[in-house]
């Protein structure tokens, strides 16, 4: 099993921790401090963020996307050489707190921290669904879409093998291409907010009906 870290110690982070956990993987959650949130699994470490991004050999970007680029720019050294799991969507709210418009137009996140970071392998998922739909992507009525995009094919089958450890079968992942491609799924957060809106927040997926 790996160990993977997971950067962001919100609701996206502590879930992705609970269910990997719980899959047999030794997992770290950094959060701005080592004591980290109450309630988790006693058998999840808790550290700082670069700690976290020093100690293990997968990482999960779950911090918030408008400020992952600075926050993992400095992690630089701590990254090379690793796969860096993306899920995050780098918006600017709407005074409802919703997402309202991208941070990066005609670009994405994912395409940023690879520029930033040439020597991690980043891999874009799980960035198109609320966030209990990654560990229970079984619980919709319709089976949902994992997009992945990403430059090196040996980390996007890593991530597809995790992906299989939270519940994902194969006929729901679909690999887009290079990391350019993350683009058009980071653009899929605009139609969130406007879903949220007209049904609240019930769990559902950005998905490929075939």
């Amino acid at each position: 099993m790996s160990t993977i870290g997971i950067l962001g110690a919100g609701r996206v982070g502590t879930n992705l921790a609970g269910k990997l956990s719980a899959a047999g993987h030794h997992v770290t959650l950094g959060g701005r401090g080592p004591e980290g949130p109450a309630g988790l699994d006693p058998r999840i470490t808790r550290a700082d963020q670069r700690t976290t991004a020093r100690t293990t050999d997968i990482v999960i970007n779950a911090t918030p996307g408008d400020s992952s680029l600075d926050r993992l720019t400095v992690l630089r050294t701590e990254l090379a050489g690793k796969i860096l799991i993306d899920v995050s969507n780098a918006t600017r709210d709407d005074a409802d707190g919703l997402p309202g418009v991208l941070c990066y137009p005609g670009s994405s996140l994912a395409e940023k921290l690879q520029a930033a970071l040439p020597d991690t392998h980043v891999v874009k998922t799980l960035n198109t669904m609320l966030f209990m739909v990654m560990t229970a992507p079984a619980s919709l009525a319709n089976p949902p879409t994992a997009y992945l995009s990403g430059d090196d094919q040996h980390a996007k089958r890593t991530v597809t093998g995790l992906l299989g450890d939270l519940g994902w079968q194969p006929e729901w992942i679909e690999d887009l291409g290079d990391i350019t491609t993350a683009r058009a799924t980071e653009a899929m957060i605009l139609v969130v907010p406007h879903i949220l809106r007209r049904h609240g927040v019930k769990p559902f997926a950005v998905s490929l009906a075939r």
